[in-house]
């Protein structure tokens, strides 16, 4: 049985549900998920050798951007001390497994390693997503294998604009903005160090978690990470 930690909670999201949901989906797998939304506890248990796979499905950052969110600072502002900057990274390097769901790019907006370890991240000046609304997401053009062989699927989520891309991030899915039909990257895998990690940008909710593609997505990205063979990861 692999460990895996699911850091959760924030503002405008259900993070309970959501969180519930990825532990119950990677448990075919033989990954088994505690959850918790102490931030600096989870990275220090993973520093400690606890875990194999940490995934970040969270909304933790600073909250200065607007007053809409004072009244929830006292509770869920945060800022990633660096001395946990350096456990996450050396965790990951070392060959360890991240795996970050949707508001997972938020996070950490003082950290500039937060955008090489997972890949993708918000841009205050240029992102923003809509309602939640049916999107038509499709395979890049990538032979990655967590998206091998899988065909376009519909899901109902909120699609994240003009997220900033490490250049040598592969791009697993797109979908078409329903406002203007301009494509919009939304999953991407990337190695680091002897490490893997993937950042899926959908996952607003657990509608968006049950659907059976999303789920085999998300099976085969935990595989991915945490090292199983292109033919293991290709047959789930």
């Amino acid at each position: 049985m692999r460990r895996n930690l699911i850091i959760s909670g924030g503002i405008y999201h259900p993070f309970t549900e959501t969180s519930a949901a990825v532990a119950d989906l990677l448990l075919p797998l033989g990954v088994q998920s505690d959850i918790i939304d102490d931030v600096d506890a989870g990275i220090d248990a993973v520093e400690g050798g606890e875990y194999d796979l940490l995934t970040v499905n969270a909304l933790r950052w600073r909250m200065l951007n607007h007053d809409k969110y004072i009244p929830f600072r006292a509770e869920w502002q945060f800022e990633l001390s660096p001395r946990r900057q350096k456990a996450l990274t050396q965790f990951i390097v070392a060959g360890g497994a991240l795996l970050g769901l949707h508001t997972a790019s938020i996070c950490f907006d003082t950290w500039e390693g937060w955008l090489d370890l997972l890949g993708a991240r918000w841009n205050w000046d240029a992102s923003f997503h809509p309602e939640p609304a049916p999107l038509e997401v499709r395979p890049g053009s990538t032979d990655h294998v967590i998206v091998r062989g899988l065909k376009p699927f519909r899901v109902t989520d909120e699609l994240y604009h003009h997220l900033e891309v490490m250049p040598d991030t592969d791009v697993l899915l797109y979908a078409d903005a329903p406002a203007n039909g301009v494509p919009q990257a939304l999953m991407f895998a990337r190695h680091v160090g002897a490490g893997r990690t993937v950042y899926d940008a959908l996952g607003h909710d657990a509608q968006s978690l049950s659907e059976p593609t999303h789920i085999r997505l998300l099976r085969r990205s935990a595989a991915w990470v945490l090292g199983w063979s292109d033919s293991q990861v290709e047959a789930l």
